[in-house]
């Protein structure tokens, strides 16, 4: 065994009885990495681990850093900031061209070297855009429920609806020789660069999707660049990865790691606590107390970049007139949820926004304020008479959904709004297109420093928000082309906080909560460090037994 086994155990003054700290796994002789299990609520929405698919927080978590990597990365260990992926370096040829080195030497869990071939295919039709073209700000249509598979490798229609959330102007990436590839972009874009380190740019191996037999095999077992390769991805049940010992970062310090969903909240820090798992995700704040009464266990975690949002489907009869929604916006008090549910180890942001942002940040900008009395005289302007709004609800797939969602109501109900909960099992439930889609819970998060990774990447002309017929609004649409396309920047931040008044106030297709924050569980004897994130990073030098 490893040190992590029942030496663990017993200083942490669990039962070492009949109890193994650590996974059954086979481990090779000579091999003493540890192998932990970390208990999550979810490992993936879509069962596929396919980074245009799988576009969610609980798929941040189980790809990054272990399994995907970009051309650009962040620095999961600081603040987030890009830094050299994939890549070692890359340079502006013009408002419209990047160019970008790559690193040589990297290895795919196939053994092949990546070279300018897998990244002009990580880009291609085949893989990424399918039929769609560039410059193009018509809304592709995304199904509500994932599509039934294939045969062969066509791509499921939310691939390419995604591939143009995230590129909606990319033309092409052409080889310029082995190691080097430039970007061509149909239109001038500040942001290529951000992009380039966003979730789902990250690169693919192209023998390993030329021999595959189906999109499906493929996109349960991809072969990438990253610290751990997939060995077992078990639908609704766990993902297990193991080490890539010839990783450019470095021999991973783990053998193997296993994701394994437990969704019950109680049963994960039951399992931590026994020494059943190592890690324990997704802990709510009025737990931490509890946790840490045993000195041998911490909770780590904080804020990340990450809102937390109530969304409008106005297409509902009831939903229809803004007024409505707006009374929905100022019958929250935010302040209120963070004090009681969170403890206060969160806050009530400004708008759908961040800081990061730098000069495009709205310093002076504001969620809509809590006030009831308007909220009542909103709704009979809008001669609102009370009829029920469904509002479908997830079993705390963010943490803390159902007692936020309660407290909603009940605030909601307070100035007139009948607001009823209808408890769904999965996100295709969730989204399907129906009359009773009316408010549900998302989340938002800042891909990286520029407005267009969240307001115009979840709300904007192929948001999911519009591509799911939830809400669309013509100006937003045209000012979400101007942020994609200028390259004025005080024009640029005129424009987001004209998107800020039609998004947030004057035709609300959503309201911000708060920011989202994570917490994780561990034992002290395991030496590791959060990211401020979702993501969870077990490369060398942020792991040690």
């Amino acid at each position: 065994m490893s040190k992590l086994t029942r030496r663990t155990i017993l200083k942490s003054g669990t039962a070492a009885t009949g109890a193994l700290f650590l996974p059954r796994f086979a481990i090779a002789q000579g091999d003493n990495r540890p192998l932990v299990t970390i208990a999550v609520q979810k490992v993936t929405n879509s069962n596929v681990l396919d980074v245009l698919r799988e576009q969610s927080n609980v798929g941040e978590r189980v790809f990054f850093s272990s399994i995907w990597e970009g051309l650009i990365s962040k620095n999961w260990r600081g603040s987030l900031e890009a830094v050299p992926g994939l890549a070692t370096e890359w340079r502006r040829i013009d408002d419209e061209t990047v160019e970008v080195k790559l690193r040589q030497g990297v290895k795919f869990h196939n053994g092949d070297e990546l070279t300018a071939e897998d990244v002009v295919f990580t880009f291609s039709r085949e893989r990424m855009f399918g039929e769609t073209e560039a410059k193009s700000r018509s809304t592709i249509q995304a199904f509500e429920k994932i599509p039934t598979p294939r045969p062969g490798k066509e791509l499921p229609p939310d691939v390419p609806a995604v591939a143009r959330r995230i590129w909606p102007d990319l033309v092409r990436v052409d080889a310029v020789d082995k190691y080097t590839v430039r970007f061509y972009n149909a239109t001038p874009d500040v942001t290529i660069e951000g992009r380039l380190s966003r979730y789902g740019s990250d690169i693919a191996n192209r023998r390993a999707w030329a021999e595959s037999t189906s999109y499906l095999d493929w996109a349960r077992k991809p072969i990438t660049t990253g610290p751990y390769k997939v060995v077992e991805l078990k639908p609704d049940v766990s993902l297990t990865l193991e080490a890539h010992d010839e990783y450019w970062g470095g021999r991973p310090p783990l053998k193997r790691i296993r994701f394994l969903e437990v969704p019950e909240v109680a049963s994960r820090i039951n399992g931590l606590l026994s020494g059943e798992y190592q890690f324990a995700c997704d802990i709510p704040p009025d737990q931490i107390a509890g946790i840490e009464k045993n000195a041998a266990f911490e909770v780590q975690g904080g804020t990340i970049l990450n809102h937390r949002l109530t969304v409008f489907d106005k297409n509902h009869a009831q939903l229809a007139n803004p007024l409505v929604r707006r009374a929905f916006t100022h019958a929250i008090d935010r302040q209120a949820i963070v004090d009681s549910l969170w403890a206060g180890r969160t806050r009530v942001p400004k708008g759908l926004q961040w800081e990061f942002y730098g000069d495009m940040f709205n310093a002076d900008w504001s969620v809509p304020a809590y006030d009831p009395k308007l909220a009542q005289d909103l709704l009979k302007q809008a001669n609102y008479k009370g009829d029920p709004i469904p509002y479908r609800l997830l079993n705390n797939y963010y943490t803390n959904q159902v007692a936020t969602a309660q407290v909603l109501v009940e605030m909601w109900k307070s100035v007139g709004l009948n607001v009823q909960i209808e408890t769904k099992e999965n996100w295709s439930q969730i989204m399907e297109r129906a009359p009773t889609r009316a408010v549900r819970d998302w989340s938002n998060s800042a891909a990286f420093n520029d407005p267009v990774s969240s307001l115009v990447a979840q709300h904007g002309p192929n948001g999911q928000q519009q591509q799911i017929g939830e809400w669309t609004n013509a100006e937003l649409n045209t000012l979400s082309e101007f942020l994609e396309t200028s390259i004025d920047r005080a024009a640029r931040k005129k424009a987001f906080r004209r998107m800020l008044e039609i998004a947030e106030r004057e035709d609300p297709a959503f309201t911000v909560l708060h920011q989202n924050a994570t917490f994780t569980a561990k034992p002290k004897s395991i030496k590791w460090k959060a990211s401020p994130a979702f993501a969870m990073d077990f490369r060398a030098g942020n792991f040690e037994a």
